[in-house]
């Protein structure tokens, strides 16, 4: 049985996994979906009612009835290595992939279908108000009058990206930034903007989790900080253990929104509270393990090299 990572070339913490794979002994294929059709054949069957798919990579063959499970890290846009790019390669080359795997009877961290929904924000804050985090109060409107009266209630809010970062070159870095009711809110009628109450902390906690494994990280924040990603506070990232509150709640948001992996951001407030922000269902954790020294790529290769029914994350429809 094979794991199949889907992920770039470039993929620094693609490469911890394999090399846990290479000690397990599990087989593995790595491919992105970039590199379809040109370095990547693609043969899927259906006839008689039964089904069956190859693909090989690397003069590596992966039959889709070996598959044990497909690790969705960092994949490329289908076709965009190509040596005739065209929007429609791109969903050609997506249909034909995408649609074999989801033949397969296999396992996914995470599945296209639930890591899409996982990824918007306002779903997020739902979700997480439905586990029982810790949820500052929050907006998302094109209605200044609305962003006005919601800064003037909470008086110190923060404005922040909901999508992260725009596609584009250069790249733009979007920093949570701090603003009070007498600021100028027109603009807000240009596009959607997310709103919240800020949440003065005194640490940021990154809370990575593998299937049901939890590893917490702390790191104490500078007075006044905003944004815990730009700015050097001195401070490393240390484990911490997680509250056992945080992890009811933890595995309530990966149940409800059917993902094996997440990577949670939170604030934490002078009284120990730890406030939901964000969690990211792709987010980076190499950072993390050199840091604080936790087994996190040994436990997403345990993972993936399993193969029991009791693990498998099912494909939620809302």
């Amino acid at each position: 049985m094979t794991v199949l990572i889907l992920t770039s070339e470039e993929d620094v913490t693609a490469d911890m996994v394999v090399a846990k794979l290479h000690e397990k002994g599990t087989p593995f294929v790595r491919l992105d979906p970039a590199d379809l059709p040109d370095k990547v054949v693609l043969s899927a069957h259906y006839a008689h009612g039964d089904f069956d798919g190859h693909l090989s990579v690397n003069g590596h063959v992966l039959s889709m009835e070996g598959l044990r499970s497909v690790w969705v890290r960092r994949p490329g846009e289908p076709a965009a290595h190509a040596t005739h790019p065209s929007p429609w390669l791109t969903a050609e080359a997506r249909q034909a992939l995408f649609g074999m795997l989801f033949s397969a009877s296999t396992r996914w961290m995470n599945h296209p279908r639930n890591a899409d929904r996982a990824r918007l924000k306002p779903w997020q804050l739902k979700i997480a108000q439905l586990s029982d985090f810790a949820v500052p109060p929050t907006v998302f409107t094109t209605a200044p009058r609305l962003a006005r009266q919601f800064a003037e209630e909470h008086r110190h809010v923060v404005v922040k990206s909901a999508s992260g970062p725009p596609p584009g070159d250069p790249g733009m870095a979007l920093p949570t930034t701090l603003i009070g009711p007498d600021a100028d809110f027109s603009a807000v009628a240009a596009g959607p903007a997310l709103l919240q109450r800020y949440i003065p902390k005194r640490a940021d906690i990154r809370l990575t989790c593998v299937g049901s494994r939890l590893f917490a990280a702390r790191k104490t924040a500078e007075p006044d900080q905003v944004d815990g990603r730009y700015g050097d506070t001195g401070h490393a990232w240390e484990a911490v253990p997680v509250p056992e509150r945080i992890g009811r709640s933890v595995r309530e948001y990966l149940a409800l929104g059917g993902l094996a992996y997440a990577a949670f951001d939170f604030a934490e407030d002078e009284d120990g509270i730890w406030w939901f922000l964000e969690c990211n269902q792709g987010g980076q954790f190499g950072f993390i393990e050199l840091e604080t020294g936790q087994p996190v790529s040994e436990a997403v290769a345990l993972w993936l090299s399993q193969c029991t029914v009791a693990d498998r994350v099912p494909e939620l429809h809302w």
